[in-house]
This record gives structure tokens, C-alpha cells and sequence, in this order.
């Protein structure tokens, strides 16, 4: 489990859900050992939740983890079948290490508990469970998209990865196109038949299918932009803004987050609307990321010679159009920097949800909220119709939205960004979890597994 204060919105949503109802967080420790998942188990309890955490071998992490599924998932569930890389040297220590992950965590099982297993690195785990007589309920939820049948397709393997999915009783996505993308692969290509209300069935089992969108602790997240360090950023930012307006953006460095095309957008906005010039800056925090995988480093050195190229066509002696932070904040530091700009942009070319969207709007002041632009693209867009929703590809599209954002007037600002937060707070991290722990109570009844 990560540090929440500067955890990302997937374990910052897991945490507040967890801490609710109590239970096991069994994992990677993040550590690679010698032993590997065959070394000791790492044991703490915060509050109901115990934590309990296993390394890997530097193999394992470099075949699973930086391997199969960094460069040949990720790619392919974004979208990008031309950035995929496909060596079964990585696909056997993906199987592997859901195996031997699995194995751990099997002992510690008791007969009434209920099994929730997260994100795309662990595809095969409830099947790897089943194979070793585990009955009870199970659920799985991809905090990522969930490509059309025709994209995943491409992907060596995928049908057995999709077969491998029916052995969970429930399968969760952020969005209803995802879900129903997953439901098309399996009647498609499988053979499944779609029973209506999210349900399938294929190999002898019924898979419940649906959307359930993940949410933040919205008012928690409000109470965190007050924080005396939120608003030492936020009284710092708006000192160096000195009147002027800021907009801000904060992304991992990752190719499906659209930056280099942002930046080339906050440029057409500058050339476009002139008046903008020495009055209204980009800040884009972005943390690296995987930097072992060469297309990340790409990207972070054409964010950097974008900004120069920008900044030295732009910049004037008491002004710099966008500022490149290469760098993590704390959840408290990000709360008050989202309170202190006009606009944000979230503008992924493919994103599960992207709960930055969310954390801006519940950032905001009441009386005075700013604008958020939001791709099309991004799982927020679903349940956010109130942004100013945008193609990320076209840079015409996001400069406009982002100027009508600047000028929106304060009464339409309200009104938008009311609607928002009340939605957020009505769908936050509990209501997410209820929802699909409610189903797997309803629906899990350990069937056979899948051949």
C-alpha cells in the first residue's frame, strides 16, 4: 500500500473503500529480492485493514511487471497496438507471477471471505485461484479501458486471456463502453451469449459485466484544499500569478495522457487569442514514470523540447507560458494548486476515468470555481457532461474550449461546476465499492472454472 499522500487515485480510492468495511491488501511490496514471492511476507495493520506484501525476483519484475504488462497490456488496452511489444519470455513470467502470487495468498483465504482482484496485472489471478479449489466469490475491476474486440484482437493470446476472465464472478469496468466491449469480445470471439442486464455466459459460466465508475471522497478531498499546506500553494501560486490566470494539467509521463498534443493546444490557444499573451499560463505537473520503458522517456524529452520551443516564442522578461514541473505532490499540495486555477485540462488520449477531473472540481471555491476541459476520451466524460468536453487530437478544438473557458462568465461557472460536485459527492469511493461488492454478494457462487 502507498504513502496516500501522494498515492495516485487508484490506491487513494482503494484505501478509503478498504478502511470501511476492513480486510486483507494482499500485493506486490513494491521491492525486488533474491527470494522473491518465495521470501517472507511483509505484514502491517492500519486501522481494520492488514496489509500483506510479497517481492519479486528482478526476473519476474522484468517480465511481468516492466514486460508483459507494461509493454504489451498497457499498450494494447490504450489503444496502441503500434507502441505493443510481444515476447512470450514475458507472457510466461506474467502467468507465472499471478501463479505464485495466487499460491501466497490462498492460505490466508477463510471460507466466507470475498475476493476482489485489481487492475490488468493480475487478468489471471481469480483463474489461478479456481485452479487451486478456491470457491469463493470473486470480482475484478480494470481501472483502465477496455479496447473494442477488433483492438484486443491483436494481442497474442487474447481469447485465453478473456477465457482466463470468466473465472470471476463479477467483472467491473470504469465505463459502459468498456463493459460492453468486454461482453462483444466474449460473444464474438468466444462464443459466449449475452444474457442482458451486464450478464454473459461462455464455458459454462455466467459472468456479471457492468459499469461501475470509480469514484473519489469528494467532500474529503474539499476539506483537503483548506489544509493549511493547500493554502500556503495556494497563496503562493497566486502571488507569482500576481492577477494573472493559471491553468494547470497533472498527468503521469504516459503516452495515452495526450501531453505533447496539450502543449501544442495551449500554443493555438496563444496564437489564436492573442490576448492571452503575458496574462495566462500552463502549469504541467508530471511525475515520471516508468522510465525503463524507452517510449516513456520519448515523451518527457518532447514535453521538454516543447515547453523551450513554446517559451522561447512566447516568453516576455515578467512571464513564462508554460512551466514543466518534472515532479510528485502531496494530495494536500495538488488540492491547493487546483484551487488556485482558472481552468484545468484533462486531456488523455485514452483514460480509464482519470480522477484528476474529479480532484479539480472538488478542489474549487464555491463562489468562484474554475472550468474544467475534458477529453471526450476519458472515463470521466461519461458522468461529467458539464465540462467542457473536448477532442484531445485537435488542437483548434482544445484551444476554444480553453478560451471559452477564460471568458465563461461567473454565474455559468456556478452552475456548471454545482452540478459536477453534487454528482461526485452522490458517486464517491464508497458508493463505487458498495456497488460492486453488493453484486459479487448477490451473484459470486464459485462456479467451476473455465477451460
Amino acid at each position: 500500500m502507498k504513502d496516500t499522500g501522494k498515492a495516485g487515485g487508484l490506491a487513494v480510492a482503494l484505501v478509503d473503500a478498504l478502511r470501511e468495511t476492513g480486510g486483507l491488501w494482499f500485493g506486490w511490496s513494491g521491492d525486488v529480492s533474491q527470494e522473491g514471492s518465495f521470501g517472507s511476507m511483509k505484514l502491517d495493520t492500519v486501522r481494520r485493514v492488514t496489509m500483506a506484501r510479497i517481492d519479486m525476483t528482478s526476473a519476474d519484475y522484468d517480465e511481468f511487471y516492466a514486460g508483459h504488462a507494461n509493454r504489451a497490456l498497457w499498450p494494447v488496452l490504450h489503444y496502441r497496438l503500434d507502441l505493443a511489444v510481444f515476447d512470450r519470455r514475458y507472457e510466461e513470467g506474467y502467468r507465472r507471477v499471478n501463479e505464485r502470487f495466487a499460491a501466497r495468498l490462498r492460505p490466508m483465504l477463510k471460507p466466507d471471505d470475498l475476493i476482489w482482484v485489481h487492475d490488468y496485472h493480475f487478468f489471471p489471478f481469480g483463474a489461478e485461484l479456481r485452479s487451486m479449489g478456491v470457491e469463493n466469490p470473486i470480482a475484478f475491476f480494470l481501472h483502465i479501458p477496455f479496447p473494442a474486440p477488433e483492438i484486443l484482437a491483436g494481442l497474442p493470446g487474447a481469447e485465453g486471456l478473456v477465457r482466463a476472465m470468466l473465472a470471476y464472478d463479477v467483472v467491473g469496468f470504469q465505463t459502459e463502453r468498456d463493459a460492453d466491449n468486454f461482453r462483444r469480445f466474449v460473444v464474438t470471439e468466444i462464443g459466449g451469449t449475452e444474457m442482458g442486464d451486464g450478464a454473459v455466459i461462455a464455458g459454462g459460466r455466467e459472468v456479471l459485466a457492468r459499469a461501475y465508475p470509480i469514484g473519489i471522497d469528494a467532500e474529503g478531498f474539499a476539506r483537503q484544499a483548506v489544509t493549511p499546506d493547500a493554502r500556503r500553494h495556494t497563496a503562493r501560486i497566486e502571488r507569482q500569478m500576481a492577477g494573472k490566470r493559471q491553468i494547470v494539467g497533472v498527468d503521469r509521463i504516459d503516452y495515452s495522457k495526450g501531453l505533447p498534443e496539450r502543449f501544442r493546444a495551449f500554443e493555438r490557444l496563444l496564437e489564436d487569442y492573442p490576448e492571452n499573451r503575458g496574462t495566462v499560463s500552463l502549469m504541467q505537473i508530471a511525475p515520471p514514470s516508468r522510465s525503463e520503458v524507452d517510449a516513456y522517456a520519448e515523451i518527457r524529452r518532447e514535453l521538454e523540447g516543447l515547453s523551450g520551443r513554446i517559451n522561447g516564442r512566447f516568453a516576455d522578461l515578467d512571464w513564462v507560458p508554460i512551466r514543466l514541473l518534472v515532479r510528485s505532490f502531496t494530495r494536500r499540495a495538488l488540492a491547493g494548486i487546483y484551487r488556485a486555477s482558472r481552468a484545468c485540462l484533462v486531456t488523455p488520449l485514452r483514460d480509464g476515468m482519470n480522477l484528476v477531473a474529479k480532484e479539480y472540481v472538488a478542489a474549487q471555491r464555491a463562489e468562484d470555481p474554475g472550468v474544467l476541459v475534458l477529453s471526450r476520451f476519458a472515463g470521466a466524460a461519461e458522468r461529467m457532461p458539464e465540462a467542457l468536453i473536448v477532442n484531445p487530437h485537435s488542437p483548434e478544438a482544445v484551444a476554444n474550449a480553453l478560451q471559452t473557458a477564460l471568458a465563461m462568465p461567473l454565474d455559468e461557472r456556478r452552475q456548471r461546476w454545482q452540478e459536477l460536485y453534487q454528482r461526485i459527492c452522490d458517486e464517491n469511493a464508497s458508493v463505487w465499492a458498495k456497488a460492486v461488492l453488493d453484486d459479487l454478494r448477490s451473484h459470486g457462487r464459485g462456479q467451476a472454472s473455465v477451460s
